[in-house]
C-alpha cells in the first residue's frame, strides 16, 4: 500500500526556533537577496509537519551546497526547524571543529555503540519537538547506481514523513515538494519519489543515477 502524499498547502506551524543561532528574519531576507543576485528563486510552501527527514536531489555538483543553503535561508527553513545532519561523534570532539559543526546542525552519531544509526536517529527525533534531518541520499556527486537507504529506514523507524527537496538547475529553482509517509513497501514508496524527481535537472544531469536501493537493503 502506497503511503499518502501529505497536504503541502497547509501553513507551517508558526512556532519559530533559532537553536542553531542563524535562524533570523534578517538572514532570511539576505538569502532572498542572494537568490536574486544569482538568478535563482524558490517555490512551494513549507511542510506543515514538525518532524521530517528531508532528502535533497539531484546532488551532482559542489555548487549544490552553497545554493542549497541560500535556498534554505530564503525559504525560512532555518527559522522553522532545528536543522540537523549526521556526523561522527569523534569528529565533534575537536574543540574548534566540533563547535563549528554543532553550530551548523551536526548530530553526533556513535557508530561503535550497540545501537545502530537508525535506532540512534529515531531516539533523537523523539527528543525534539521540531527537527528536520537533511540527507543527500546519493551520498556522492558522482553517478551512483544506488541510493543509500538510511534516510528511508530512519523515517520509517521514527514514524516521520520524508520531504522531497530539490535544486532544479534547468529552471534555476529550489524548493521542497511533497512529503510522503513511508509505508514499509520500499519499492512502492520509491516509485513516488522517482515520479517526483523525473523532471528535476541537476547541474550535471549525466551524473544523476537511478533512484533505487541495493537489493540487499530492501
Amino acid at each position: 500500500m502506497i503511503g499518502p502524499i501529505l497536504n503541502m498547502n497547509q501553513p507551517p506551524n508558526n512556532h519559530k526556533i533559532s537553536t542553531l543561532g542563524y535562524g533570523s528574519e534578517a538572514l532570511e531576507r539576505l538569502g532572498q537577496t542572494l537568490l536574486r543576485l544569482i538568478g535563482w528563486r524558490v517555490e512551494a510552501a513549507l511542510p506543515a509537519e514538525s518532524k521530517l527527514v528531508l532528502i535533497v536531489a539531484p546532488h551532482t555538483s559542489n555548487w549544490d551546497l552553497p545554493i542549497g543553503l541560500i535556498c534554505a535561508f530564503a525559504m525560512g527553513l532555518m527559522r522553522n526547524w532545528r536543522i540537523g545532519y549526521m556526523a561522527k561523534d569523534s569528529a565533534m570532539r575537536w574543540p574548534v571543529i566540533g563547535r563549528v559543526m554543532k553550530w551548523f546542525g551536526a548530530i553526533p552519531i556513535n557508530r561503535r555503540g550497540a545501537n545502530n544509526l537508525v535506532e540512534q536517529m529515531a531516539a533523537i527525533f523523539r527528543q525534539h519537538d521540531r527537527l528536520l534531518l537533511g540527507i543527500a541520499p546519493e551520498g556522492t556527486r558522482k553517478k551512483t547506481p544506488y541510493w543509500k537507504s538510511g534516510f528511508y529506514h530512519i523515517a520509517l523507524k521514527a514514524r516521520v514523513p520524508i520531504a522531497l527537496a530539490y535544486l532544479d538547475y534547468g529552471r534555476k529553482v529550489g524548493g521542497v515538494g511533497p512529503t510522503i509517509m513511508p509505508t514499509g513497501n520500499m519499492e512502492a514508496d520509491l516509485e513516488i519519489i522517482r515520479q517526483f524527481y523525473a523532471g528535476i535537472v541537476g547541474k550535471f544531469p549525466h551524473q544523476f543515477g537511478e533512484i533505487q536501493f541495493k537489493p540487499s537493503d530492501i
